[in-house]
C-alpha cells in the first residue's frame, strides 16, 4: 500500500543478477522456514533453540567469506557467552534424532546466509534497495514457490484453513493478525540488518529470546529452573560484552579518521591501511573484488 501510493516508492530491480539474488534470498528464507518446521517433528523446541543459537558463528564466518567484513578479537569471544548461554538455558537433550539436527542444523546456516545476503542487496552501493522494496520483492518470489509445494505436498491444508475459518470468524482475525506481525517482523529485520550488520541482527536474535522467557514468566507466570536463569543471564552478559566491544571499534575508528584529517590523508591510510572495525558497507569503502556476490557484475 505504501508503495502504491507512493510513500515509500518501489525502486526497480536493475539487473539480472540482481534478480537472481532476490530469487537466492527467496529460496534461502523459504527452505529455512521449512527446514526449521521439518526439524520440530523429530527434536524438542529445546533442542532447537539450542542449535538456533550458534547462528552468530555462522554469521561470522559467512560475513568473512562473501563480504570480507571482519571484526574485532572482542566482538569474536563475545560471541560465545551469546551462544552458550541459550545452550546451557535448553539443557542437556536426551531426545536426539539424526534428521531433526540435521535439518536443524542446515536451517541454522540458512538464516545466517539469509542475513548477509540481505545486507549485500541493502548496502551495496551498485544495487542497494530500500528494507520494503527488498521485501516486496522476497515476499512475492516466497509466495510463489510456497503456494505450489503446499498445494502439491500439502492439499489438505487448504480445506483445514478454510474449515476453522467456518468454524470461528475469530480465526480469519488471528490470522490476519498473525500476518501483518510477520509482516513487521521481517521489515524491522531488515532494517536492523541494513543500519548494523547480519552478525548484530543473530545476536539480538538470541537476546531475543531472553526477552521472550522474560515475558512469559511475567505473563503466564511460568517456571525458570536455576538452569534456564543461570544461561539466560550469560547470554545477556554476552550481549553486553557484544555492545562493548562495538562502542570501542566505534570510537577507535572515529579516533583514526580525526587523526587521518589532521595529518590530510584518508581514513584508514594513517596506518599503512590498517583494517578498521565497522559496520559493513556503510562507510562507503570498496571491498576486495573477490568476495562472492558482490557487485552488480558478480553472481
Amino acid at each position: 500500500m505504501a508503495s502504491a501510493t507512493q510513500l515509500l516508492p518501489l525502486k526497480p530491480i536493475k539487473s539480472k543478477q540482481q534478480a537472481y539474488k532476490i530469487v537466492i534470498l527467496s529460496a534461502v528464507f523459504c527452505s529455512t522456514v521449512v527446514l526449521g518446521n521439518v526439524s520440530l517433528k523429530f527434536i524438542p523446541v529445546s533442542f532447537n533453540q539450542a542449535i538456533g543459537a550458534t547462528t552468530p558463528f555462522f554469521t561470522a564466518i559467512l560475513a568473512y567469506l562473501m563480504q570480507g567484513q571482519t571484526e574485532a578479537a572482542l566482538t569474536y569471544y563475545s560471541l560465545i557467552p551469546i551462544m552458550g548461554g541459550v545452550i546451557i538455558a535448553s539443557g542437556g537433550e536426551p531426545m536426539f534424532s539424526v534428521i531433526g539436527f540435521t535439518c536443524c542444523l542446515i536451517a541454522t546456516s540458512l538464516r545466517a546466509l539469509k542475513s548477509v545476503l540481505q545486507s549485500l542487496l541493502m548496502t551495496d552501493a551498485s544495487e542497494k534497495l530500500d528494507p520494503m522494496s527488498l521485501l516486496v520483492y522476497m515476499s512475492g518470489v516466497s509466495v510463489s514457490i510456497l503456494v505450489p509445494l503446499t498445494v502439491v505436498l500439502e492439499p489438505a491444508s487448504w480445506h483445514a484453513a478454510v474449515a476453522l475459518v467456518e468454524k470461528s470468524n475469530g480465526f480469519a482475525y488471528w490470522l490476519l493478525g498473525n500476518s501483518a506481525l510477520a509482516y513487521f517482523v521481517n521489515l524491522t529485520n531488515f532494517l536492523v540488518t541494513k543500519y548494523t550488520s547480519a552478525l548484530t541482527l543473530q545476536v539480538l536474535g538470541n537476546a531475543k529470546g531472553v526477552v521472550a522467557a522474560a515475558v512469559s514468566v511475567a505473563v503466564f507466570k511460568n517456571v525458570v529452573t536455576g538452569q534456564g536463569a543461570l544461561g539466560y543471564a550469560i547470554t545477556v552478559g554476552g550481549v553486553f560484552m557484544y555492545s562493548e566491544s562495538k562502542r570501542r571499534a566505534k570510537a577507535a575508528a572515529a579516533a583514526l579518521a580525526r587523526t587521518s584529517s589532521d595529518a590530510g590523508q584518508p581514513a584508514g591510510k594513517a596506518t599503512g591501511g590498517g583494517n578498521t572495525e565497522r559496520e559493513p558497507l556503510l562507510s562507503g569503502e570498496k571491498a576486495t573484488p573477490d568476495l562472492y556476490f558482490r557487485g552488480a557484475d558478480r553472481v
